[in-house]
Formats: structure tokens, C-alpha cells, sequence
């Protein structure tokens, strides 16, 4: 039997961290002889890094994050997909206690860019009343099928398939389908 504490920890993925340093230092606009200087490491080092060669610790890769201005994990997060799909029907889905609506988060605001997809699903009934979100959050709305009035209060619109609108979403609105089926994609965009 062997003891967990005495295994060694698995080889770091060195394919994704030299393409990152490789991005993170173009994009600095560094050299290697530059950024190998400000991390406090040699240049030889870094050459065999980005080369995905070595086995680089923790710290050298801390040293370059900092020496870069990136966090950590830009260094050793795996790549996204270049293609993304969630299929209809599927994906993180919560339903309101109050009216038959639910939401489904089709993509999360990646850093910097603070907007969230949601693909909503809503049956005649009760509206859906939605308080105000944070400061300077604007909404956008795109209906796939069904009718839906919604807006803030006081301004709602009543749209059908194909049709867009945006509007505040810093105060109180409210989103309520007009005929069974109804189902469209909203976009939260935050200042």
C-alpha cells in the first residue's frame, strides 16, 4: 500500500502553460530576456518553459504572473473551447417559486466583459416581477416563440417571435408570456 502523502503530485499540463506565457508575454509586450529579468528567473529557464519543457514549480510560475500583471491562473487554467454548445433543454436551469418561469444560464460573464445569456422559458399566468438589479445593468431581450410583454413598469411592450427590445434593467420590470411556449434569450449587460 502506498502512502498518499509521500505520492508525487502530477506533472504540470506544460502544452497550455507555454501557450499562455507565450500569449500573456506578447501580449505585455515583453521579451524573454525582459520578462525572465523582472521574474527574478533565467532566461534559459523561461526559453525551455515556453518550449513546454521543465517542470515548473509554483513559485517560478507565480513569479511570472506577477512579472506579467495576470493572475495565476492565467498561466495554468485549462483552454476554453473554441466552440461552445449547450443543446436546448439542458444546462443550469432555476425555476421561480412564484409563476411558471424558469431560467437557464447559457454563459457567465467572463472577466471584463460583465454580461450574462440566459435562455428563459415562460407560460401564461402571473407575471414575472424582477427587481431592480445592480446600478447600470441593462437588459436585452430577444423573443424565440410565443408572445411576452415585458419592460420596466409602466413602459412594458408586448413583442413576438424575432422581435428585440432593451431597456433598464436597474428598476423594477417584469416579464409575462402571452401564450404558452413562450421562450426567449436575455442578455444582461453590467457597467
Amino acid at each position: 500500500m502506498t502512502d498518499p502523502s509521500s505520492a508525487r503530485p502530477p506533472r504540470p499540463p506544460l502544452d497550455w502553460i507555454a501557450a499562455s506565457l507565450r500569449r500573456e508575454r506578447v501580449r505585455a509586450g515583453v521579451s524573454l530576456s525582459e520578462l525572465a529579468k523582472r521574474a527574478g528567473i533565467a532566461k534559459s529557464t523561461l526559453s525551455q518553459l515556453e518550449a513546454a519543457g521543465g517542470n515548473p514549480s509554483v513559485e517560478t510560475l507565480w513569479a511570472l504572473a506577477v512579472a506579467l500583471g495576470v493572475p495565476f491562473s492565467a498561466l495554468v487554467e485549462p483552454p476554453a473551447p473554441a466552440v461552445q454548445v449547450i443543446r436546448a433543454g439542458e444546462g443550469p436551469t432555476v425555476a421561480s417559486e412564484r409563476t411558471d418561469y424558469a431560467a437557464t444560464l447559457l454563459s457567465a460573464s467572463p472577466p471584463g466583459a460583465r454580461r450574462d445569456i440566459y435562455r428563459l422559458r415562460a407560460e401564461p399566468g402571473p407575471a414575472r416581477e424582477s427587481e431592480p438589479h445592480i446600478p447600470g445593468t441593462v437588459e436585452h431581450l430577444i423573443v424565440s416563440t410565443g408572445r411576452v410583454k415585458a419592460g420596466p413598469r409602466g413602459e412594458s411592450v408586448e413583442l413576438g417571435p424575432g422581435d428585440y427590445m432593451t431597456y433598464r434593467g436597474d428598476v423594477p420590470h417584469a416579464y409575462e408570456a402571452l401564450s404558452p411556449g413562450t421562450t426567449f434569450v436575455l442578455v444582461m449587460q453590467h457597467v
